[in-house]
């Protein structure tokens, strides 16, 4: 049986929904141990622990705080955790590959998992691929010194992945090597049979972290700009998430709500909790400013939720591939406001062909399969 590590910076430990991308790769972990891989997760914690979940062995080190992704280098403050966690983790990573010597690492994501990967393949004598998130090369890639970092691992690596084909491109244009797209998805317990509804009015969601990159203030700044003629034609807008914009985000909700206007807003949401607020939505609101392929898209595509998103990264080239909503022409908040009346002018069953097709694609088996696949090669 191959004995993989998989390393990475966010894994759920209570709250999923605040762990971001760390509910993917508890799914992934999952169902390489469901298609015959033993996994070990060396992943952070508020504390140190070693534990068995649904068959995945996960090894915690501690760091100061949680979520990681919160951490910025550009901000002083953030030095010491940083720097603990760096160490933490370097350590933690050698001390799997020394005590269970696996067949193979898999770094998520380029930075800092993958620098801890190469140090302990260096030492063990072991392989290790990287699976490159956008803020891997959109924000790390561009620190000089820590640039050069991402390409000594990127290049150095036997194997990288990517969850965007244009974040792909940008990697191998950094490593100088071969990137393969691997779509990043999730199992959502979605109960089907869902009835697309016919005529409006309809149920629109936003689903995300409140931060600037995930657009979530040109949301509510377009919803202001909406008429009253198309507010006839929305049921309710519900909003949930969480994130540094949290204070703005309630206080302009607030005014939208005082204004006769059907707006919820809730916290972070579960696995089950987000496929259910998905099958009772007719539309998700997609408003990033930068993105690659978020995983919120294949949990839409799972749930048969058509889609509105602003012109970035792969959401144009998957939209206009699969026909499974609308994009608004500038990423602005006019734009996307103008995007959301005319989706509302059409009907959720407009879209059924494109939904099914784009579930089946970024089904979570078929992309753990995959992978299986490509370091079959080093694993044997």
């Amino acid at each position: 049986m191959t004995r993989l590590l998989l390393i990475t910076t966010s894994y759920p430990e209570h709250n999923e929904g605040a762990a971001a991308a760390g509910t993917f790769v508890k799914d992934f972990a999952e169902e390489l141990v469901r298609q015959g891989v033993a996994v070990e997760v060396v992943a952070p914690g508020l504390s140190p622990g070693w534990t068995v979940e649904t068959g995945v062995e996960v090894r915690r080190f501690a760091v100061p705080r949680l979520p990681l992704s919160l951490l910025n280098l550009a901000t002083p403050r953030d030095w010491f955790a940083i720097a603990l966690t760096w160490t933490h983790g370097k350590r933690a990573v050698m001390s799997a590959c020394e005590e269970n010597l696996p067949n193979h690492i898999l770094a998520l994501w380029a930075l800092p998992s993958g620098d801890w990967a190469r140090r302990a393949a260096r030492r063990c004598g072991l392989t290790y691929s990287v699976w490159a998130l956008g803020s891997d090369i959109w924000s790390l890639g561009r620190i000089p010194v820590i640039r050069g970092i991402l390409e000594g691992v990127l290049r150095t690596a036997q194997h990288r992945f990517a969850d965007g084909y244009g974040l792909a491109e940008q990697v191998e244009a950094i490593a100088g090597c071969k990137c393969e797209f691997l779509p990043s998805s999730r199992n959502l317990p979605i109960k089907g049979g869902k009835l697309i509804r016919q005529q409006g009015p309809y149920r629109l969601t936003f689903l995300g972290r409140w931060h600037p990159n995930k657009g979530i203030d040109l949301l509510l700044d377009a919803l202001g700009m909406l008429d009253e003629q198309t507010w006839v034609s929305i049921e309710s807008l519900r909003i949930f998430g969480g994130g540094p914009l949290e204070i703005r985000i309630r206080q302009q909700a607030a005014k939208l709500v005082a204004a006769g206007k059907p707006i919820a807003v809730g916290g972070y949401l579960g696995k089950v909790e987000a496929a259910a607020l998905l099958e009772g939505s007719d539309y998700l609101l997609l408003p990033s400013r930068i993105e690659s392929i978020p995983v919120i898209f294949s949990d839409a595509m799972q749930a048969r939720c058509p889609i509105v998103a602003m012109p970035v990264g792969d959401l144009p080239r998957l939209l206009s591939r699969y026909e499974v909503g609308e994009l608004a022409e500038k990423i602005t908040a006019q734009a996307f406001a103008s995007a959301i009346k005319r989706i509302l002018l059409r009907k959720p069953v407009e879209f059924s062909t494109g939904l099914e097709q784009a579930a089946h694609d970024f089904r979570l088996e078929r992309t753990v399969s995959n992978f299986i696949k490509s370091i079959a090669g080093f694993t044997s």
